[in-house]
């Protein structure tokens, strides 16, 4: 497996992938590792949870570095990124007793209840975009409720790949408990197939999850999946455009507008020119460069059939109509670069409202009313995210209600928190990560009835 770096170009490093014999035998003693980790106390789990956590806030500059060289994020991000997994782990160390504690039920027994207990081992298939933090994400939650972890990760973050591995061995966890497999795609349907993996979290795009979903169904092994994101973004008449359009750069171009639940589809209620404009002034005058220059707001493409793909994406668009305000093409330098770019007069049927993009693209669409902005909404394969900005906030948790997504947030950018379920609809998944809703998916919901001898 090879790291190119997407700011240079240059191959930073190059790792030799897992045989069949190797992930055989890392399966084999991930499946041993489970019968002594769920015997393991919660608090007992926490503890090392800790101490994952001051791993990672001890050796930040280090992590954040690595992932910033093998996919691009500028480097501020990165190092927050690392700190939001520090804070997963502590999260969870503290509130997964409660998560999983036994709850009493009314039955025609003396007495009735509910554990949740461990499935067994977890695989984790993992995106490039939050290289870190959307591993932490699936395995510590996993891991709390007593499951081993089992990662295979992008093939272009190697490095982070085995850096998350050495966590948790410097944590203390037990070995087995948590895995990395360097393999590729074409492995994944016979690590599934194996006894040692009992369930299957995915985040990536809607074919790959497709793909995995039909792999664990034949089976019968559970999934979660959170997929593709086209999230749109509604600003209605009485927001204060200048000020939202500074929030709607920000939350399109997070991660060089690498997310899934990034802000794509800015549906403006009124003047949708004027909101463009603004945007656009923002976003032309946003920093494109090296992430390891902390000035740095946008970085490159984390590869070059990425960048290829949005280029031919805002080429058809501008071709069936939508117009550039600014950006739209490449940037003429050594690394993956592509120009901030906002595109109006964007309409259904072009890629810039249909599909998905992956990069620093923002299209500004004009809706006459609060109805035609909710079917413009719905008007989408994903159903992840969305925003609303208004000053009437009690109309905006109406509008909330009717949007096809699996988070609204009113008046700030969609985000993950460890607190709040996080996940999707539509080809956008299915299935929780995070809070009391993500641990439980990986669980055994389990009935037990007690009927007191005479």
């Amino acid at each position: 497996m090879k790291a190119v770096n997407p700011a240079t170009e240059e191959v930073i490093s190059e790792h030799a992938e897992h045989t069949d014999a190797q992930v055989k035998d890392l399966l084999c003693c991930a499946g041993e590792a489970f019968s002594r980790w769920r015997g393991l106390s919660i608090e007992d789990r926490g503890k090392l949870m800790r101490q994952a956590a001051s791993v990672l806030r001890r050796r930040l500059p280090e992590f954040a570095a690595l992932m910033t060289a093998e996919m691009g994020k500028p480097l501020a991000q990165s190092e927050a990124e690392i700190e939001k997994c520090a804070v997963g782990c502590d999260y969870f160390a503290e509130h997964s007793a409660q998560f999983l504690a036994a709850e009493p039920m009314g039955s025609d027994a003396d007495r009735s209840y509910v554990r949740y207990d461990p499935l067994g081992g977890v695989l984790g298939i993992m995106p490039w975009n939050f290289p870190f933090w959307q591993v932490f994400r699936f395995a510590v939650p996993a891991l709390m409720a007593g499951n081993v972890a089992i990662l295979k990760h992008a093939p272009n973050v190697p490095g982070c790949a085995l850096a998350i591995d050495q966590i948790f061995r410097d944590a203390g966890f037990p070995q087995g408990v948590f895995t990395t497999l360097l393999v590729d795609t074409p492995a994944v349907e016979a690590i599934i197939n194996h006894p040692a993996i009992a369930a299957v979290s995915l985040t990536g795009s809607s074919r790959a999850g497709m793909a995995v979903a039909a792999q664990a169904g034949r089976a019968l092994k559970k999934t979660v999946l959170e997929l593709g994101g086209s999230d749109p973004f509604i600003v209605l008449p009485d927001a204060d455009l200048a000020a939202t359009a500074r929030a709607a750069a920000a939350a399109r171009n997070l991660n060089s507008g690498q997310s899934c639940i990034a802000a794509k589809r800015f549906i403006v209620i009124g003047d949708a020119d004027a909101f463009a404009r603004h945007l656009a002034e923002i976003v032309a005058a946003m920093k494109v460069g090296d992430p390891t220059d902390r000035s740095t707001e946008i970085g490159p493409i984390a590869r070059r059939d990425l960048l290829e793909n949005i280029e031919s994406q805002v080429r058809r668009s501008i071709a069936a109509g939508a117009r550039p305000l600014t950006g739209g093409h490449g940037l003429p330098r050594r690394g993956f670069f592509y120009a901030p770019t906002v595109l109006a007069d964007v309409r259904p049927g072009m890629p810039a409202f249909d599909e998905e993009l992956f990069g620093p693209i923002a299209a500004v669409i004009a809706a006459q009313d609060v109805e035609q902005a909710i079917a413009l909404a719905n008007q989408t394969y994903y159903g992840l995210g969305a925003s609303i900005w208004t000053r009437d906030t009690a109309q905006a948790e109406k509008i909330a209600a009717r949007i096809e997504a699996g988070c609204v947030f009113i008046n700030g950018p969609v985000k993950s928190d460890p607190r709040l379920p996080f996940g999707g609809i539509k080809q956008s998944g299915y299935g929780r990560e995070l809070s009391r809703a993500g641990i439980r998916e990986f669980v055994n919901v389990k009935t037990v009835w007690v009927k007191d001898a005479k």
